[in-house]
Protein backbone atom coordinates (compact mmCIF):
# COMPACT_ATOMS: atom_id res chain seq x y z
CA UNK A 1 0.00 0.00 0.00
CA UNK A 2 1.03 3.25 -1.36
CA UNK A 3 1.79 5.39 2.45
CA UNK A 4 2.85 8.74 1.59
CA UNK A 5 4.54 11.42 3.85
CA UNK A 6 2.39 13.05 6.58
CA UNK A 7 0.91 16.47 6.33
CA UNK A 8 -1.00 18.68 8.03
CA UNK A 9 -5.00 18.63 6.25
CA UNK A 10 -4.53 15.46 4.63
CA UNK A 11 -7.30 13.01 5.21
CA UNK A 12 -6.04 9.27 5.27
CA UNK A 13 -7.94 6.06 6.08
CA UNK A 14 -7.37 5.06 9.67
CA UNK A 15 -8.82 2.83 12.46
CA UNK A 16 -9.57 5.00 14.70
CA UNK A 17 -9.16 4.18 18.70
CA UNK A 18 -12.32 6.26 20.20
CA UNK A 19 -11.57 7.43 24.15
CA UNK A 20 -14.57 5.23 25.45
CA UNK A 21 -12.88 2.11 23.37
CA UNK A 22 -9.53 2.54 25.33
CA UNK A 23 -11.05 3.01 28.74
CA UNK A 24 -13.14 -0.02 28.20
CA UNK A 25 -9.67 -1.62 27.77
CA UNK A 26 -9.21 -2.23 23.88
CA UNK A 27 -6.23 -1.83 22.14
CA UNK A 28 -7.78 -1.38 18.75
CA UNK A 29 -10.00 0.93 17.16
CA UNK A 30 -13.31 -1.20 16.17
CA UNK A 31 -13.97 0.74 12.69
CA UNK A 32 -11.72 1.77 10.02
CA UNK A 33 -12.44 5.80 9.01
CA UNK A 34 -11.63 9.09 7.36
CA UNK A 35 -9.22 11.09 9.97
CA UNK A 36 -7.73 14.43 9.13
CA UNK A 37 -4.66 14.80 10.32
CA UNK A 38 -3.80 18.01 12.26
CA UNK A 39 -0.23 17.85 12.76
CA UNK A 40 2.99 15.95 11.82
CA UNK A 41 6.11 16.33 13.55
CA UNK A 42 9.73 14.45 13.49
CA UNK A 43 12.31 13.60 16.01
CA UNK A 44 15.27 12.57 14.94
CA UNK A 45 13.71 9.88 12.61
CA UNK A 46 10.38 9.27 14.92
CA UNK A 47 7.38 11.17 12.90
CA UNK A 48 4.17 11.51 15.33
CA UNK A 49 0.69 12.97 13.78
CA UNK A 50 -2.71 13.99 15.57
CA UNK A 51 -5.91 12.71 14.07
CA UNK A 52 -8.55 13.73 14.50
CA UNK A 53 -11.82 11.49 13.46
CA UNK A 54 -14.34 11.88 10.71
CA UNK A 55 -17.57 10.03 12.05
CA UNK A 56 -21.20 10.39 10.70
CA UNK A 57 -22.67 10.41 14.00
CA UNK A 58 -24.15 14.45 14.50
CA UNK A 59 -22.43 15.43 17.39
CA UNK A 60 -24.78 16.35 20.84
CA UNK A 61 -22.55 19.29 21.12
CA UNK A 62 -22.14 21.34 17.48
CA UNK A 63 -19.38 22.99 18.82
CA UNK A 64 -17.53 19.90 19.47
CA UNK A 65 -17.45 19.31 15.85
CA UNK A 66 -17.00 20.66 12.34
CA UNK A 67 -19.41 19.60 9.64
CA UNK A 68 -17.70 18.95 6.23
CA UNK A 69 -19.22 20.28 3.44
CA UNK A 70 -20.34 18.16 0.86
CA UNK A 71 -18.53 19.57 -2.22
CA UNK A 72 -15.36 18.55 0.14
CA UNK A 73 -16.33 15.31 0.66
CA UNK A 74 -17.26 14.87 -2.65
CA UNK A 75 -13.75 15.42 -3.62
CA UNK A 76 -12.07 13.29 -1.23
CA UNK A 77 -14.32 10.60 -2.38
CA UNK A 78 -15.96 9.84 0.69
CA UNK A 79 -19.54 8.95 0.64
CA UNK A 80 -22.54 11.23 0.23
CA UNK A 81 -23.87 10.92 4.10
CA UNK A 82 -23.23 14.13 6.54
CA UNK A 83 -19.63 13.76 7.76
CA UNK A 84 -18.08 15.67 10.49
CA UNK A 85 -15.12 15.96 12.19
CA UNK A 86 -14.92 15.37 15.99
CA UNK A 87 -12.84 18.76 17.82
CA UNK A 88 -12.87 16.74 21.02
CA UNK A 89 -10.61 13.71 20.51
CA UNK A 90 -7.25 12.85 18.86
CA UNK A 91 -5.23 10.13 18.38
CA UNK A 92 -1.71 10.47 18.52
CA UNK A 93 0.69 7.41 17.11
CA UNK A 94 4.05 7.02 15.36
CA UNK A 95 3.38 7.28 11.30
CA UNK A 96 3.36 5.16 9.41
CA UNK A 97 1.93 3.02 11.85
CA UNK A 98 -0.43 -0.58 11.69
CA UNK A 99 -3.24 1.07 11.57
CA UNK A 100 -3.54 3.27 8.45
CA UNK A 101 -5.68 1.41 5.54
CA UNK A 102 -6.30 1.01 2.05
CA UNK A 103 -9.50 3.13 1.00
CA UNK A 104 -10.74 0.55 -1.28
CA UNK A 105 -9.60 -2.60 -3.30
CA UNK A 106 -9.32 -0.57 -6.14
CA UNK A 107 -6.78 2.28 -4.78
CA UNK A 108 -3.78 1.09 -2.52
CA UNK A 109 -3.64 3.65 -0.63
CA UNK A 110 -4.46 5.40 2.25
CA UNK A 111 -4.86 8.67 1.26
CA UNK A 112 -8.08 10.57 0.16
CA UNK A 113 -6.63 13.72 -0.51
CA UNK A 114 -6.15 17.24 1.64
CA UNK A 115 -8.73 19.64 3.07
CA UNK A 116 -8.42 22.94 1.44
CA UNK A 117 -6.70 24.98 3.54
CA UNK A 118 -9.92 27.61 4.53
CA UNK A 119 -11.64 24.34 6.17
CA UNK A 120 -8.49 22.91 8.03
CA UNK A 121 -8.04 26.17 9.35
CA UNK A 122 -11.49 26.42 10.61
CA UNK A 123 -11.09 23.10 12.11
CA UNK A 124 -7.64 23.90 13.70
CA UNK A 125 -8.93 27.20 15.17
CA UNK A 126 -12.22 25.51 16.44
CA UNK A 127 -9.67 22.47 17.54
CA UNK A 128 -7.11 25.34 19.76
CA UNK A 129 -10.40 26.71 20.72
CA UNK A 130 -11.93 23.62 22.75
CA UNK A 131 -8.30 22.98 23.80
CA UNK A 132 -9.23 25.16 26.93
CA UNK A 133 -11.67 22.95 27.59
CA UNK A 134 -9.64 19.81 27.99
CA UNK A 135 -10.14 17.38 25.08
CA UNK A 136 -10.06 13.96 25.49
CA UNK A 137 -6.59 13.14 24.07
CA UNK A 138 -5.25 9.69 24.34
CA UNK A 139 -2.29 7.67 22.57
CA UNK A 140 -3.17 4.75 19.99
CA UNK A 141 -1.41 1.76 21.55
CA UNK A 142 -0.71 0.52 18.66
Amino acid sequence: MEIPAPKSAMVVRYTYLWANEQDGGREEGRKDRPAAILLATSAGKRIEVLALPITHTPPSNPEEAFELPPATKARLGLDGERSWVVLTEVNRFAWPGPDLCRISPRRDTCLYGFLPQNIFGAIRHEFLKLRGERPRSHRATH
